[in-house]
């Protein structure tokens, strides 16, 4: 099929031949234009852009060679056709084609011959224009392609590192985990030792008369109390011991403690607040939450050489995705920066562990982190340290938000002074505070029986009716909430406190519900309250 948009310049100076060749393509339904001369073939060839340029190499005023080297070299997607009637020769065709002639042709042509040769040239044009068209497609396709790839390589990034993020929040969670159970395990055995010690020496001070002997006892009742307050530190990372959470108001709570820190910071370092107004309520344990920043504080105290600023920045956050350990959600942040040394990466990746610490020797027990780790886990937010050396740090608290802003009160019972001659049997499998509280209430006037066991207690139970049943709960064989619920059968209406030193007030709770519970270490007059408190609502 002849192509109709296409368009033959045909180029030959003498007459007769030029007539032949365009009568025989316009026959086969080809568009033709003449030219004469070489420059009018140069001049053609620009403004019509023809498919074919038939060219004669013999013409007047330049080489039909010259003139199709230069369409050649312009215009290279023309096809240039040579034909001649005088160079014939096998030569002469060589030097056409090489000098950039498609294809050659010697004169005189047969019409069919002519009309074949001028199709050819036109397959050979479309396919490479197909190609072409193919080759531009692909490249574009290449391009959406490596556009994809290159998307796809940047959420596979993105998701790796999320993953990796998630991994180290998984390893840290379980090492706070395992170190966690084993804090709490320590802080139980020490909370039964310190409860004798706090006990013991709590009623020597009480019977001393001697100044020398009284200040010697106070001195071992300070220690005992540190002792103490190194437990609370204990089981507050361990997040095992229920914190007191209510709605806070963080702001007033970091302005009612600033004379406090400031105290605390010394006259070298600048304290700066920056409160975020209409700031909303924070779930939190308000004494744990001053103690946690109280700590941060004084850290970035001790990370300052010399002069510095610590500003304690409050503000709403919005997580979006989960991050440190942190649910996506809206919290309350504190943040406490300062501009003092920084933390190298491996300092940073240890500074929750419990006793690690940069201090020297005696200047820090290494919880106060550990500890703040602890307080913000257990009420449900996290805690993010950003640091770098020699650029300072931030450590933040993120709290979840209170819907209620009603702050919930503790009611006290004052203990009640007296003589009293109710039966009170205790159940401690510690022989240290078994005697102790045995001594000590003896002492306040109570008839005491002292069991080892929930099997010696039951043994017991045969001979008496006590009054109120005080029981250790974490104790080897049953546990106080198994006696508990052994005596319960027997005497259903009998008061009874727990008291332990036990760690996971999770587990406390499950076994017990909400019966009263004292927590070891306690003093003896806490002991008191308690039991007289029991005794009063159970004669009401």
């Amino acid at each position: 099929m002849p192509h109709r948009d296409s368009i033959i310049l045909n180029v030959d100076d003498e007459e007769a031949p030029r007539y032949a060749k365009t009568r025989t393509l316009t026959h086969a339904g080809f568009t033709v234009v003449e030219a004469n001369t070489g420059y009018e073939a140069l001049r053609k060839s620009e403004d019509l852009q023809p498919s074919i340029v038939l060219l004669d190499v013999k013409l007047p005023d330049i080489s039909g060679l010259e003139v199709s080297g230069i369409i050649k070299q312009r215009w290279p997607h023309i096809f240039v056709l040579q034909t001649s009637a005088t160079f014939v020769t096998g030569a002469d065709r060589t030097r056409g084609l090489e000098g950039g002639a498609d294809s050659y042709l010697t004169q005189p042509i047969e019409p069919a011959e002519l009309v074949a040769a001028v199709r050819a040239l036109l397959r050979l044009r479309d396919a490479e224009e197909k190609l072409r068209r193919l080759n531009e497609t692909l490249e574009q396709r290449v391009q959406e392609r490596t556009a994809d790839l290159a998307a796809a390589n940047a959420r596979l990034r993105e998701e790796i590192k999320q993953r990796r993020r998630a991994e180290a929040a998984l390893v840290q969670a379980q090492k706070m985990e395992a170190i966690g159970h084993l804090t709490g395990g320590i802080a139980h055995d020490f909370n039964n030792l310190l409860t004798a010690v706090l006990g013991n020496i709590d009623r020597i001070r009480a019977r001393a008369v001697d100044p020398k002997l009284t200040r010697l006892a106070e001195n071992a009742f300070m220690a005992a109390e540190r002792g103490s307050k190194l437990t609370a530190q204990l089981l507050a990372f361990s997040r095992t011991q229920k914190l007191a959470t209510q709605p806070v108001d963080v702001n007033a709570l970091i302005r009612g403690m600033s004379d406090l820190l400031n105290q605390s910071l010394g006259p070298a370092i600048t304290l700066t607040l920056q409160l975020a107004e209409n700031l909303p309520h924070a779930l939190a344990d308000p004494n744990q939450l001053e103690l946690a920043i109280l700590n941060l504080a004084i850290n970035a105290r001790d990370a300052m050489t010399n002069d510095g600023v610590i500003t304690i920045v409050t503000s709403q956050v919005q997580i979006t995705l989960h991050e440190d350990d942190a649910l996506p959600g809206s919290y309350v942040n504190v943040a406490v920066i300062d501009n003092g040394s920084g933390m190298s990466p491996d300092v940073l990746a240890r500074a929750f562990d419990p006793f690690f610490t940069t201090k020297p020797a005696g200047k820090g027990t290494g919880l106060g982190l550990s500890q703040v780790y602890g307080i913000a886990r257990q009420a449900g937010g996290s805690v993010r340290i950003d640091s770098e050396v020699g650029q300072g740090t931030r450590v933040s608290i993120r709290l979840c938000e209170s819907s209620d802003a009603e702050k919930i009160t503790a009611v006290e019972v004052a203990p009640q002074a007296g003589v009293v001659s109710e039966t009170i049997l205790v159940v401690d499998d510690d022989a240290d505070v078994r005697t102790l509280v045995g001594d000590y209430l003896s002492e306040l006037g109570y008839r005491t029986y002292l069991a080892g066991s929930g099997e010696a207690a039951m043994k017991i139970l045969e001979d008496i009716t006590p009054d109120l049943l005080l029981a250790d709960f974490a104790m080897p064989g049953h546990n106080g909430a198994e006696v508990a619920r052994a005596i319960r059968q027997k005497l259903p209406k009998l008061p009874i406190l727990f008291f332990s030193g036990y760690a996971d007030t999770s587990a406390l709770e499950a076994a017990v519900g909400k019966a009263p519970l004292l927590r070891k270490p306690f003093r003896p007059n806490e002991l008191a309250t308690a039991i007289r408190t029991l005794l009063n609502q159970g004669s009401a």
